[in-house]
């Protein structure tokens, strides 16, 4: 048998070879595809859009990508495996080592390791590039992908019946990388509190953490230059809202403005997200990040705006020793000690911080803040003068000066006295 023979396994085997690189390269640049460039690609062309499609349904495409390479990864060495053993038996056996060594050696760098290599240096093009024929080749597999399903459902029932799928991170996973990760004791303490703020998030709700709406500047369009004269926002935001009502719809981060023209700002606005009053901190946070917004804007029951949580004021939270909105937005500690048993309490001070400062019991309530405690517990607005007893402790209503910022002389019961 001569090598003229072989021409055509040759041809066959380098096309089966091409399509390993293709599925190869594939998967390593669409699940290297980082937020942002997946966010960039969306806005794009319809190449690039049928690429973030794609990773729409990453099982389904994931599977395809699979399949197809291990089909023509099998394909691939059944022909040299038929090559390796006709040659063996015309007797070259010098020949057939070669062609085996060569095909091995041959599938593992342009196969696998080449494609992949380029593929993760510039994965946005080559998402972009490959998403058409490989769009192709996914739908080309749906009507099989019930069977998988039935039979990765059926080895779990069948072979795993008591398997659980164990959490992807735990608290104590991370206390422990927390506390193995250095020697330094004051670094160690810095990553704890953290640690801590991080988990907290999970309880935080939003109302608790927001700005609220009396504390806003809202400008309506079109938005002019000389319209900030009168007081830069304290937020750091200038807010946009609709020309027929007072409901945010955008929001300009003020800080990354370089240069700002005198006419016409709301042109730089960015688009927010609306989240829930109830909803946690965390899932705030982690619908601004999927979205990749800066201003997530906080709606009650009846869809109307309350406050806006900016993803700085959650950061503050995370990176804060002890973070506090009353100092973030009055300047002023949330609670002072004005003389023995007596303490002066911001309203917009949260009462989680309150029983954890002084370490009591969480009464039942449906408020989040001091200002709300009071105005349950009176049912109506406080006036100053009023006093009123929520938990162990008596309140007195010093100042209203605005809404919002009321401030509370407190002193504890008798029974809870330090």
């Amino acid at each position: 048998m001569t090598w003229i023979s072989f021409v055509p396994w040759l041809a066959v085997m380098g096309a089966l070879m091409a399509a390993s690189a293709f599925f190869s390269a594939s998967e390593a640049a669409l699940f290297y595809l980082s937020r942002p460039e997946r966010l960039r690609l969306a806005r794009g062309n319809r190449r690039q859009r049928l690429a973030v499609a794609l990773l729409a349904d990453s099982d389904r495409l994931l599977t395809a990508v699979l399949f197809w390479n291990l089909v023509a990864n099998l394909t691939y060495f059944t022909l040299s495996s038929i090559a390796t053993l006709q040659l063996q038996r015309s007797g070259n056996a010098t020949a057939a080592g070669s062609v085996a060594l060569g095909a091995l050696l041959g599938i593992i760098f342009f196969g696998e390791l080449l494609p992949k290599t380029l593929a993760v240096q510039q994965p946005a093009v080559v998402a972009a590039l490959l998403a058409v024929p490989l769009s192709a080749a996914v739908r080309l597999l749906d009507p099989l992908l019930p069977v998988f399903r039935l039979a990765n459902l059926l080895s779990r029932r069948l072979l795993w019946p008591r398997f659980q799928a164990e959490p992807y991170l735990r608290t104590s996973d991370l206390e422990r990388a927390v506390r193995l990760s250095t020697s330094d004791a004051s670094l160690l303490q810095q990553e704890q509190w953290v640690l801590e703020n991080i988990v907290s998030l999970s309880e935080i709700r939003a109302d608790e953490l927001m700005r609220p709406r009396v504390q806003l500047r809202t400008f309506r369009p079109p938005v002019a230059l000389a319209d900030l004269r009168g007081g830069w926002p304290q937020s750091g935001y200038l807010l946009v809202v609709e020309p027929e009502s007072e409901e945010v719809i955008g929001a300009i981060a003020l800080h990354t403005l370089t240069t700002a023209p005198e006419q016409h700002l709301e042109r730089y606005a960015e688009p927010v997200v609306y989240v829930p009053w109830c909803t946690t901190v965390a899932r705030a946070l982690e619908t601004l990040r999927r979205q990749n917004r800066r201003v997530a804007v906080v709606v009650n029951e009846f869809g109307e705006t309350i406050g806006i949580l900016p993803v700085d004021d959650i950061l503050d939270t995370i990176f804060s020793h002890a973070p506090s909105r009353s100092e973030r937005l009055l300047r002023r500690l949330p609670i002072r000690l004005v003389r023995p048993g007596v303490w002066q309490v911001t309203g917009m001070t949260s009462l989680r911080r309150l029983v954890r400062h002084f370490n009591v019991a969480m009464p039942q309530s449906k408020s989040v803040t001091v200002s709300g405690a009071v105005q349950e517990a009176l049912e109506r607005l406080p006036q100053p003068g009023d006093t009123c007893r929520w938990g162990p402790f008596h309140l007195c209503v010093l100042d209203v000066p605005e809404r919002g910022q009321l401030l509370v002389e407190l002193t504890l019961g008798e029974e809870e006295s330090p």
